[in-house]
């Protein structure tokens, strides 16, 4: 099949690179003409982990261009990921969605195809496709659903840092269809493509969409119950949270996935998915308790870690840290709702406090938004040196291999997930870790 993928951010670039290097015949679209010529060159757009070699393994099978009608003529199938971002009440703007398919429907106007599929994969508020963008095509282009062309619900549950590899080996392919057609063409455009064996989940638009926000509001619940659990722990005489969460998802019917105490959820995904779940629901009269209070949760955690932090400082006197660890998870260079940058604006709050910061990939966008309120380093042992205390905040690798010959002085490090290994730290440090009693 040929598909045509709009845009060509850092999921959809992913994904237009997947379908191509799989075999497919595919067309990038974005109005960013970097990211275009980027792709025309063979070239990564931005860092992605496996991006830049999916790119060169699609031999050709890949290009871009801005023309939305080229997209549109030259393929059997468009694929929309766009951002859907954030209103103020939680529910989710479809006002890119519909600027893009206001485009391809007036190509599809003129258009001689007798048939064509629309896939959405972009998060939108349950109800948005049938409501607002299915009618807005079938009004621009004058063609009729299901007759001239076909919709799907198609959202990726793929995290950033990771995406190359969770599109390729998903656990299920959540597809809502506007009819059986439409589906069976979506599901067809998989085959070969996904490298695991993953579920089908076929069903109503409606029923997808509302999935794809609930499973990301379930799991924000998991790891607010996890990190909960942590900080018991740290009260209680002689117990280890990962003793604990490993006993926990060793039972089938709770699984280990997600399951692991340390700093709160972030991210662009997580946070406001949980949200929009809740403020979904409250437009039918549903009020969701449980995501309220893991939203307040993931909160509070960060207040737990930020006031343990200043306890830390009093009682020592001092009052310079390090953070390493900006982005709100390993290997990307993404800092929204990033438990450590909001650590941070805690701690800012307490004047005297001077800060530190390190991170493999994410130190330059940290600067562009917090500029001379925080101190730069280059390198692990620049960040810890001279300070009183460290705060481990990612799982990145480089950060996972602090060891005595990145220390100077003497130090306290927390080690928020647990990662580094204290006997390899050395006498000067006090290690401390989130989740266990101390």
């Amino acid at each position: 099949m040929k598909i045509s993928v709009i845009g060509l951010g850092k999921l959809g670039a992913c994904s237009a690179a997947c379908f191509a290097a799989k075999g497919h015949q595919v067309i990038g679209v974005d109005i960013n003409q970097s990211f275009v010529d980027a792709i025309n060159s063979g070239k990564a757009p931005f860092v992605e982990p496996q991006l830049q070699e999916t790119i060169t393994s699609a031999k050709g099978r890949l290009s871009a261009t801005t023309d939305f009608s080229e997209a549109l003529n030259e393929t059997d199938i468009t694929m929309l990921i766009v951002p859907t971002p954030s209103r103020p009440d939680g529910n989710f703007s479809d006002d890119y969605l519909q600027d893009a398919l206001g485009l391809l429907a007036r190509a599809f106007k003129t258009s001689n195809k007798s048939y064509h599929l629309f896939v959405i994969t972009s998060t939108v508020t349950p109800g948005t496709t049938e409501k607002n963008l299915i009618p807005l095509i079938e009004k621009i282009s004058g063609k009729k659903l299901n007759k001239d062309f076909g919709v799907c619900y198609n959202p990726e549950f793929i995290a950033l840092g990771s995406v190359v590899k969770d599109f390729l080996n998903p656990d299920i392919l959540l597809i809502g269809e506007s009819d059986k057609r439409a589906g069976d063409m979506l599901a067809e455009s998989y085959k070969n493509v996904c490298e695991s064996n993953p579920y089908y989940a076929r069903m109503s638009i409606i029923s997808a969409e509302i999935a794809k926000i609930s499973l990301n509001s379930f799991i924000t619940l998991k790891i607010s119950f996890a990190n909960t659990l942590a900080r018991i722990c740290e009260a209680v005489p002689d117990s280890n949270i990962d003793d604990i969460t490993k006993a926990l998802g060793a039972d089938r019917r709770i699984s280990p996935f997600y399951l692991k105490g340390g700093l709160s959820y972030g991210g662009p995904c997580f946070p406001r998915d949980n949200r929009a779940f809740a403020a979904f629901a409250s437009n039918y009269g549903i009020e969701t308790e449980l995501a309220a209070t893991t939203d307040r949760v993931n909160s509070s955690n960060i207040k737990h870690v930020a006031e343990k932090i200043i306890g830390i400082l009093e009682k020592s006197n001092c009052s310079r840290i390090a953070v390493l660890g900006l982005s709100y998870k390993r290997d990307t260079c993404v800092i929204e709702e990033s438990p450590a940058t909001k650590l941070i604006d805690e701690l800012l709050k307490k004047k005297k406090i001077e800060i530190t910061v390190y991170d493999p990939l994410a130190i330059e966008t940290v600067r562009a938004v917090y500029g001379e309120k925080l101190h730069y380093a280059e390198s692990i042992r620049e960040c810890l040196d001279g300070v009183s205390l460290g705060i481990v905040t990612t799982q990145a690798k480089e950060l996972k291999s602090i060891d005595s010959s990145c220390i100077g002085n003497s130090i306290t490090i927390i080690d928020c997930w647990r990662q580094l290994d204290p006997a390899r730290l050395g006498p000067k440090v006090k290690y401390l870790a989130l989740g266990r009693w101390q």
